[in-house]
């Protein structure tokens, strides 16, 4: 047990690092483009889709890897590569060096799966959702001081300093990492099965997360719970900046609530996962999701952009970690790896279409549509969690 905490808790710290890093540059990153490189809405969402597409490719790779070499190896390399797609970014001077930052960013951040699979190996199922709780509640918390830190650093230094701020940070946590972080998958678990492959994405490996109907249909909630998300990701700062008049420094404000009230959601969901269960918080959460999307655009000062971005987040903390328990307990634990990844790289098609979505509706057709696209989103995932969860959600893990 105090192995498992340990191992947690040096999980959380190189997430936290390394994200915080992506929380100071993702507020700035829609105006940075507009005012600096002078490109429209559509082109930043196209900007912030290309770090989702790359995520997309090699998530699955990645879990695979992970399920035949161990999660740590795999960790290292991507923090390191986070590093350069930042040192990349603080040198941008034109549109297409900003898409190869995130491009490498993106290869960076396609470890997020690898890390799920690193809480499943130390967890038992009874105990996962709480686990995944420690990758949202290093999320939340990237969210509260990264973007406060990115708006007092563009302030300061401009929109160079942030990224070698941000490189810094996952340098750092590399070096935490290299340290002090132990393999969670000995070599007698690994999947022994794939020792003899030599091909690193199997298509093929798509038709498992379909097999089973939990399996299936946890994805296809993970993933409506991602876009309805990635349809704000390229808009929020601008709709703040265009709707709102914020600054930048407002901008990190408001991304800071997000994630405040996020890390309080997911600590919460630590102490009451044994008492609430999935579709009861799937339920609650996905509801405030519907009502905190459909009120953002028609705020008309910070307080209530604040009081709406609690509600919204209130919903997405909830969901994602339950989700992902879900998504992990229905699978075979050899394979966390790749089914986490691959369940990663479906949400990062969806964190590729939100942001394309979200700029072009933005921009052509009004600065509510992205959100109340998300709303709407959500409302299908209420309306599945009230009546079909029971009948389609088997509560028990997948046979190992």
């Amino acid at each position: 047990m105090k192995s498992t905490k340990v191992s947690l808790f040096l999980i959380f710290l190189t997430v936290f690092i390394d994200l915080l890093g992506f929380g100071i540059l993702i507020p700035l990153l829609p105006n940075f483009a507009k005012i600096s490189l002078h490109v429209d809405e559509t082109a930043v969402g196209i900007a912030v889709a290309v770090y989702s597409l790359t995520q997309f490719l090699f998530n699955p790779i990645f879990g695979r890897l992970s399920d035949k070499y161990g999660r740590r190896s795999i960790i290292i390399y991507c923090l390191l590569l986070n590093a350069l797609g930042y040192v990349i970014f603080a040198y941008t001077k034109n549109y297409y060096v900003l898409l190869l930052s995130r491009f490498v960013s993106g290869l960076g951040g396609s470890s997020i799966g690898v890390a799920q699979a690193y809480i499943a190996d130390v967890t038992t199922p009874q105990n996962r959702s709480k686990g995944m709780s420690v990758i949202g509640a290093a999320f939340a918390l990237g969210f509260v001081f990264g973007p406060l830190t990115g708006g007092v650093l563009a302030h300061i230094g401009g929109y160079s300093l942030t990224g070698f701020v941000s490189a810094g940070f996952s340098f750092s946590a590399f070096i935490v990492t290299l340290i002090m972080l132990p393999e969670s998958l000995p070599k007698g678990k690994r999947n022994l099965d794939m020792l003899g492959e030599k091909r690193l994405f199997d298509f093929g490996a798509f038709k498992k997360l379909f097999l089973d109907k939990s399996l299936g249909l946890s994805v296809i909630m993970f993933f409506i719970l991602t876009f309805s998300n990635a349809n704000m990701f390229g808009t929020f700062a601008l709709l703040g900046k265009q709707h709102y008049n914020f600054t930048d420094l407002q901008n990190g404000m408001a991304y800071a609530i997000i994630g405040l009230t996020s890390a309080f959601v997911q600590g919460a969901l630590t102490f009451a996962s044994k008492y609430v269960s999935d579709r009861k918080v799937i339920t609650l959460g996905s509801f405030c999701m519907v009502v905190g999307f459909a009120l953002l655009p028609v705020g008309t000062n910070f307080t209530q952009l604040g009081i709406f971005v609690a509600i919204l987040t209130l919903g997405t903390g909830s969901l994602q970690p339950v989700i992902l328990g879900m998504v992990s307990k229905n699978s075979n634990q050899k394979e966390q790896g790749v089914i986490l990844g691959l369940n990663q790289s479906f949400s990062a098609i969806a964190r590729v279409l939100g942001p394309l979505w979200g700029g072009f509706t933005f921009q052509h057709l009004g600065y509510q549509l992205p959100f109340w696209t998300g709303s709407f989103f959500s409302l299908t995932i209420l309306l599945f969690a009230v009546f079909y969860f029971k009948e389609h959600i088997t509560p028990a893990p997948h046979p190992n």
